[in-house]
């Protein structure tokens, strides 16, 4: 071959090399981003936490009261300060359900409980056809490694055959509190149900309690039973837990097992939640390689080729309510106040919210029990502070050594917590503290999120879900996210977003359905379903029922900000109840309401009788609101 055609040939080789990496490229152009353009989605830190109050953030106290502790006495929280300064805080953020399974469905969903069929803890699975899916389902969609770490509480399932359920697997990665560390015998002291000693019995008999010590020694005892018999010998294991660790148990309320105050056994490193950190950490310190959780299992860590998406839910300050005693000491110098609270609220309270205060009031402890209670309260959220601190720490680095933008979504509680308000410590009712709560957002982007920026608007938990899209890119204006109930809190915090008069909530815990509407000026709620209704039955009943059936409550916050006399039945705010009844009443219920029987793989019932009710505004007619005097006002 002479040079001449050897040369011609190596032209040829080159151009058609040419030609097929510019179809390459092209291909890669119309079907995936490249890896400069997936650099420009950002790493994503989704912080939530459990029965969590608000006023438990200085930065929160000083936009609210203008004090840095909370009313009830001393708070520590400088990981949320610092967050709270380099972003925009949300200070009223109401959760859509006052309970942990449906206000998480809720925020994963962008859904109101009464658009999903989730009102409390309820096995749902993806099999209804009006089901969508859920945040981390759309970011794995697009290109993020999806992790969880700590609390989820989906209760969602995928349907298999033969009417059989099966964890559907909502992340790429996941290590669940409970299921992943208690079940492994890590923890603090907790209660999970007891099969007793034959083997193969698949029938709990009962709860036990186990207390985990920093040695790795362990004890269990049994605490309650189905036969309604303990033995002496598990009464004195609880004994010596409670006298060792300074228990208070929640003995006025109907589950008088909880744990509501004491010392963690463990130190502040080693606590659930720590570990869960440190789960965490290990995972973006691992990434792209295998290594052992902590339950001893081989994984692989976080994919550093992709952005990252991180729900970390904590578990506190949830009960058992146990602050380790470095932060405990540091609080027993503070002295807290009680709150305010007469037995003649009750006589006010509708059946259906005296039932509720009767399962979970506090009222009946002496008020040094009281105190304890609200101060270890406190120091169990400084915990947590320090946890979320450290958890940031980690989460920017990884994103440093990435090369990403990064966002960090704090929302403050999946719900709230009484701690002597309504004469409870609880969550569950439609009162200001069991629904009431904040967020942050703050972003390495100051284009994106501004900072130190404090914002009272309404908001709710069905805005995180189009919010954390947003964030990552995701144009939320197109058809398939119509589903979606909430707004993008960057429009809320730019005044892009429609302007909402009110914010709405149900439940069916405790006392049944309940459902409330709150607007910034009064607080109504009102049970919603009689006893045993099938799905779809009288779909009405709320509205076309009488009044006194409805148990209606209403308060007035412009003379009584504590919710503390119900006005529902006065002559007169009566009118007033009637018209958010109505109001209330036409949205949950026939507004796209489904009532769904999980049981099964497609069977609900929608009822639409009052589409578009849900307006976000609140046109009070004239006369409906009474003057507010000074002698009216309750403070």
């Amino acid at each position: 071959m002479n040079n001449t055609r050897l040369y011609s040939i190596l032209i040829l080789l080159t151009l058609f090399g040419l030609i097929s990496c510019a179809r390459e490229s092209q291909v890669q152009s119309d079907h995936s981003p490249t890896i400069s353009e997936k650099k420009t989605q950002p790493n994503i830190l989704w912080i939530i936490t459990d029965d969590h109050r608000p006023d438990s953030i200085s930065a929160y106290n000083q936009a609210v009261y203008g004090q840095s502790n909370s009313p009830l006495g001393y708070i520590e929280s400088p990981n949320a300060d610092q967050l709270a300064q380099e972003g925009v805080m949300f200070t009223q953020a109401f959760t859509n359900s006052p309970v942990c399974g449906p206000s998480r469905a809720a925020l994963h969903s962008g859904r109101y409980p009464f658009r999903t069929g989730r009102f409390a803890f309820e096995l749902s699975h993806p099999g209804p056809d009006f089901s969508k899916p859920l945040l981390s389902e759309y970011l794995n969609r697009e290109g993020y490694h999806t992790a969880m770490f700590g609390k989820e509480d989906h209760y969602f399932m995928q349907w298999g055959p033969g009417q059989s359920f099966n964890k559907l697997p909502l992340f790429d990665f996941r290590v669940h509190f409970k299921h992943d560390l208690q079940n492994h015998g890590i923890g603090d002291i907790y209660t999970r149900a007891s099969y007793g000693d034959e083997p193969g019995n698949s029938t709990p008999i009962g709860y036990s309690e186990y207390v985990n010590y920093p040695d790795g020694t362990k004890r269990s005892y049994l605490i309650k039973s189905k036969d309604a018999k303990v033995s002496e010998q598990d009464l004195a294991q609880r004994s010596r837990t409670d006298e060792e660790f300074d228990i208070l148990r929640s003995y006025t309320r109907s589950n008088p097992d909880l744990i509501i105050g004491g010392v963690n056994p463990n130190s502040a490193s080693e606590t659930i939640d720590a570990k869960v950190v440190r789960e965490l950490r290990n995972h973006l310190a691992n990434a792209s390689k295998p290594y052992r959780t902590l339950a001893g299992k081989t994984v692989e860590g976080a994919d550093f080729d992709k952005p990252l998406f991180v729900n970390l839910g904590f578990h506190l300050p949830h009960t058992p309510v146990l602050p380790p005693k470095s932060i405990r000491d540091r609080f027993k110098s503070h002295q807290y106040k009680v709150p305010e609270f007469d037995e003649s609220e009750v006589d006010k309270l509708p059946p259906q919210l005296q039932k509720m205060y009767h399962a979970t009031k506090i009222a009946g402890m002496t008020d040094a029990e009281v105190k304890q209670a609200i101060q270890d309260y406190y120091a169990f959220t400084a915990h947590g502070d320090e946890l979320i601190g450290e958890a940031v720490e980690a989460f920017k680095a990884y994103s440093e050594k990435q090369n990403r933008p990064w966002v960090i979504v704090y929302t403050i509680g999946d719900h709230g917590w009484h701690l002597g308000e309504q004469g409870i410590e609880a969550k569950y009712g439609p009162w200001q503290q069991s629904v009431s709560n904040a967020a942050i957002i703050t972003a390495s982007d100051k284009s994106l999120v501004p900072r130190g920026l404090v914002n009272d608007d309404l908001v709710e938990f069905v805005d995180f879900a189009p919010t954390i899209l947003d964030l990552a890119g995701v144009d939320i204006e197109q058809d398939e996210f119509n589903h979606l109930d909430g707004y993008s809190l960057l429009d809320v915090a730019a005044g892009k977003a429609p302007k909402r008069d009110y914010i709405l909530g149900e439940t069916n815990v405790v006392v049944g359905h309940r459902a409330y509407l709150h607007s910034k000026r009064f607080r109504f709620s009102m049970r919603t379903r009689p006893a045993g209704a099938a799905p779809g039955e009288n779909a009405r009943w709320a509205l076309d029922a009488d009044a006194e059936e409805v148990n209606m409550a209403l308060y007035d916050l412009a003379a009584d900000p504590l919710e503390r006399n119900n006005v529902a039945n006065t002559e007169a705010y009566r009118p007033l109840a009637l018209w958010f009844r109505n109001k209330l009443g036409n949205i949950v219920l026939g507004d796209g309401r489904i009532e769904v029987d999980w049981s099964k793989e497609n069977s609900y019932v929608k009822t639409n009788f009052a589409e578009g009710a849900d307006d976000k505004k609140l046109d009070i007619p004239e006369g409906l609101i009474p003057p507010v005097s000074s002698s009216t006002v309750l403070k």
